[in-house]
C-alpha cells in the first residue's frame, strides 16, 4: 500500500495535492508540518474525499501525557498514528489503551531515516541494526500494531510476525535529499514492506496524478 506524505503548511496547497490523488491507489500521511500549520481541517478534508489517513505526529512523552493526547486525537477520522518506540514499553501500552474501542492502529518509530550509523552511534552508542532490534523488542512487548523503520531494517521486522511495517525513505535511484537510509520501492517490497511512504517524488512532480499512477502500477507488478 502506498502512503503519500502531505507536508504542506497551507491548506489550499495541501488540498490541491489531495485533489490530484486517488484514494483507491493510496493512503495519505499528515505529519507535524501540516497538522501543526493547518490543524484537523486537512484530516477531515482527506477523509471526506475517501482517503484513509495516517496521522504521523511521533508522540514521545510520559505515558499519561501520550495516553491523553491520543484520546484527544481519537475522535478524528484517522486509521494509523505514531509514537516513538524509545518512549518505552509503558508509554506504548498507554497508547494502545488510548485507542481501545477504535479502529486506530499504533505504529512505533524505531529510528528516523535521516539518521545513519554514525548518528545512531553518537546518540545511542549502537548502530542502526542493533538499535532497531532493541526497539522491536520493546514494540513486541508493548503489543503495538507495527513499526516505522527504514527499508534497510525491514529484514529485522520480517522476523517479527506480530508487527506490520511502514517504510519511509522510498526514493527513486537518482533522488538526493535529507533521507539517508533509502531504497527503491521494488527493493523494499521484496524485503516485506507492508506500507511504503512516498512523499516528494509524488507531491513535487510535475504531474502528481500520473506519477502516483506510475508508482501504483509498478508496485503492483512486483
Amino acid at each position: 500500500m502506498i502512503i503519500v506524505a502531505i507536508d504542506e503548511i497551507n491548506f489550499d496547497k495541501a488540498s490541491s495535492i489531495l485533489d490530484k490523488l486517488d484514494s483507491k491507489k493510496c493512503m495519505v500521511k499528515i505529519g507535524s508540518i501540516a497538522f501543526n500549520s493547518i490543524g484537523p481541517d486537512l484530516i477531515f478534508y482527506a477523509a471526506e474525499k475517501g482517503f484513509d489517513v495516517f496521522l504521523d505526529l511521533k508522540l514521545h512523552d510520559i505515558p499519561n501525557t501520550v495516553k491523553k493526547s491520543i484520546q484527544g486525537l481519537s475522535s478524528l477520522p484517522i486509521k494509523i498514528l505514531t509514537v516513538h518506540t524509545s518512549g518505552g514499553i509503558d508509554m506504548m501500552k498507554a497508547a494502545m489503551e488510548a485507542v481501545g474501542g477504535t479502529n486506530i492502529k499504533v505504529f512505533g518509530v524505531t529510528a528516523l531515516t535521516s539518521l545513519n550509523d554514525y548518528d545512531l552511534n553518537n546518540i545511542y552508542q549502537r548502530n542502526a541494526s542493533d538499535h532497531v532490534n532493541a526497539m522491536l523488542d520493546l514494540a513486541e512487548s508493548a503489543a503495538i500494531d507495527g513499526v516505522v523503520c527504514s527499508p534497510h531494517e525491514l529484514d529485522l521486522v520480517s522476523k517479527r510476525e506480530s508487527l506490520l511495517s511502514i517504510t519511509p525513505g522510498i526514493r527513486l535511484q537518482d533522488s538526493k535529499d535529507d533521507q539517508k537510509r533509502v531504497m527503491s520501492p521494488k527493493e523494499a517490497i521484496n524485503l516485506g514492506a507492508d506500507y511504503l511512504v512516498i512523499g516528494r517524488p509524488i507531491t513535487q512532480s510535475d504531474d502528481i496524478s500520473a506519477t502516483l499512477e506510475d508508482f501504483f502500477n509498478k508496485i503492483n507488478k512486483f
